[in-house]
């Protein structure tokens, strides 16, 4: 039964499926469409309080779920494509190089500048473009982390043994026993103040090495909003990409 609601100035589309169940419970699909799944009995008032208890969770999600159907594309590398930097998306801008310069990439005037050799017939033009993106990012991402590490170490007792940038499939950062920490290079993608938290978070794992209550003590004293920053990585990590 398709269906609408107002409320705080907003209007939904719902769908409800009454079903032999105990509970009322909200799904919202890849889409952005929203359902309500409740037991036969369920009456029109307590399906109104469902959604107004959750009414924020439901316009934030369905949000999140519009902007991801629409925004995923594969990316072109051709001039004016926006790639992710420090938390802003920035067009590529081709510069042609002469065979005795070197290909690279910088950040330049608001814009990833890529100096590269470019030929016609070269098949192999696109992937080229792509690893000097990628070794940018990781230059950038190793410049930052280690800036950052500086910054917080006067916080801690104990340092690092050393840190490494890496294409981690799964995590944004580790720490082993031996306190040598692990980044992703994705991060330099991210806003500076995302990549703080996961520089901040492995190195609060030099003091404990779990995520128990003292770690989270530790991680909050220094950054006090960390949960809104990886809410940043949650919501926005599927743009992070090259």
């Amino acid at each position: 039964m398709n269906k609408e609601y107002t409320y705080d100035n907003q209007t939904i589309d719902y769908h409800v499926i009454y079903k032999k169940r105990k509970s009322l419970g909200i799904y919202i699909d890849v889409y952005g469409n929203i359902e309500l799944r409740v037991p036969r009995e369920t009456k029109d008032k307590q399906i109104a309080d469902l959604l107004e208890s959750k009414w924020k969770w439901i316009i934030t999600k369905q949000e999140e779920m519009k902007e991801k159907t629409k925004g995923f594309k594969e990316k072109e590398y051709v001039e004016g494509e926006g790639f992710l930097y420090l938390g802003q998306s920035y067009p590529i801008k081709i510069q042609e190089v002469q065979m005795n310069k070197n290909e690279k990439v910088e950040f330049q005037d608001k814009e990833l500048v890529v100096y590269i050799k470019r030929y016609e017939e070269d098949k192999d033009y696109e992937e080229k473009m792509k690893k000097l993106l990628k070794r940018f990012y990781y230059q950038r991402c190793k410049a930052l982390v280690s800036e950052r590490i500086a910054y917080y170490q006067p916080n801690f007792r104990v340092k690092p043994r050393g840190f490494k940038i890496a294409n981690n499939k799964k995590t944004w950062g580790t720490c082993n026993s031996l306190r040598e920490l692990t980044f992703n290079w994705k991060l330099v993608m991210a806003p500076i103040e995302v990549l703080d938290y996961v520089v901040v978070h492995e190195m609060c794992h030099m003091v404990h090495l779990n995520h128990d209550r003292s770690f989270w003590r530790l991680v909050g004293k220094y950054v006090p909003d960390y949960e809104q920053r990886q809410e940043w990585l949650r919501v926005s990590h599927w743009k992070m990409v090259v």
